[in-house]
């Protein structure tokens, strides 16, 4: 698709629906509704984000960085309480009439109401959600069947990825389908400090940062790390509980002395330096689009090893290293902690592949385009 590159903003609205709010604290669509609502207020946007709190009490509105926020209060917890949220939402947002972009189609069933009232909507469509194993049989159905209410009830859809248009394309035309995939900050420097608290050294260990789960293949790269010694650390990002969780107790298990399990840290400026300062970063994903943790790599300058699967190739590129198995995965640890011209080279390939496709600037501008030409 061929956008006019010269753009009329002015007078411009827009609500964002389906994170929990801004400032983001929890997840990558929280991160982009960031900085897109801030993208947008800063070229005369008038933008509403919704934001769930905990708890009770009524609505409550304010503005941030020149963004208007509608507070929601909810007090059931958990997927009950998105859900509830997500309703209440779309309710309020129904009645203010303005355009409408829904990031993600957990709930896109509600979304039935702004096509009754003729208010635009353009819905990112994420990942294939229902396919992954963690899902109940009844969660998988629910995400199946909003999946497609989505396709069906979007004005127009966000992929954020080829593969996710191809799926799409198979029930709705083509044209209603534009791939723009998420963004990361490019990072050229961070604070080594950080790294004291680990006893870590830069350059001298490799990371993963992604959820304990069977999809994210963290037991085999556990496994495929300590199948000998290496020198030095994995540095493994999230929470680990071998008591209430049977797959998180057995990565814990296979795990050998150099594998450095660090928990969940949610200060981004920690998160930064640990991946910064990395050797190399590991990336299991098996499902999916464009994985946030992945584009924040590479516009770290982190030279990838990532499973070898559709998703992952499009993103990392092909001057990437990927694994399709446990013994792949060791031997291609084995080559990137012993060969410095390959760290180095691969360092240039992770910076050339972010500046090409997921510069924040760049995503960003596809986005606004997209609603201009589909909101009016």
């Amino acid at each position: 698709m061929v956008f006019n590159s010269t753009l009329t903003t002015t007078n411009k609205k827009l609500q964002i629906l389906g994170t929990r709010g801004i400032p983001a604290a929890h997840g990558g669509f929280e991160t982009f509704a960031q900085g897109f609502s801030i993208y947008l207020a800063q070229k005369g946007w008038d933008v509403t984000v919704y934001c769930q709190e905990d708890g009770t009490g009524p609505i409550h509105e304010d503005d941030w960085q020149g963004i208007h926020r509608i507070h929601i209060p909810v007090k059931q917890e958990g997927a009950k309480g998105t859900i509830v949220f997500d309703w209440i939402s779309t309710l309020h947002a129904a009645k203010r009439k303005i355009p409408v972009l829904t990031l993600g189609y957990n709930t896109a069933v509600f979304c039935l109401l702004y096509r009754l009232k003729g208010i635009k909507n353009i819905i990112n469509m994420d990942g294939i959600e229902w396919q992954r194993d963690k899902w109940t049989p009844m969660q998988r159905a629910w995400l199946y069947i909003n999946e497609k209410a989505g396709a069906w009830l979007g004005n127009h859809l966000i992929a954020d990825h080829p593969e996710i248009k191809n799926h799409l394309g198979r029930f709705v035309c083509d044209e209603k389908i534009t791939v723009i995939p998420y963004s990361a900050r490019l990072l050229k420097t961070a604070d080594q400090n950080y790294l004291s608290r680990f006893n870590l050294m830069p350059g001298r260990y490799a990371i993963l940062i992604a959820r304990p789960e069977p999809e994210n293949s963290i037991l085999e790269i556990v496994r495929a790390y300590s199948d000998q010694k290496r020198g030095f650390p994995l540095v493994v990002l999230g929470n680990y509980d071998p008591n209430t969780n049977t797959y998180q107790k057995s990565v814990l298990d296979a795990a050998g002395d150099e594998i450095m399990f660090v928990g969940a840290i949610y200060d981004q400026k920690q998160v930064q330096a640990l991946r910064f300062y990395a050797r190399f970063y590991i990336h299991g994903h098996t499902v999916g689009g464009t994985n946030p943790s992945l584009v924040e790599a590479l516009g770290a300058g982190s030279p990838v090893l990532a499973h070898n699967n559709r998703f992952n190739r499009w993103v990392a590129g092909e001057n990437s290293l990927y694994f399709s198995t446990e013994s792949e995965c060791a031997q291609k640890i084995g080559e990137l902690i012993k060969n410095d011209k390959l760290i180095a080279s691969m360092k240039a390939a992770s910076q050339d592949q972010y500046r090409t496709k997921f510069t924040s600037r760049k995503i960003h501008g596809d986005y606004e385009r997209i609603l201009t030409e589909h909101i009016n």
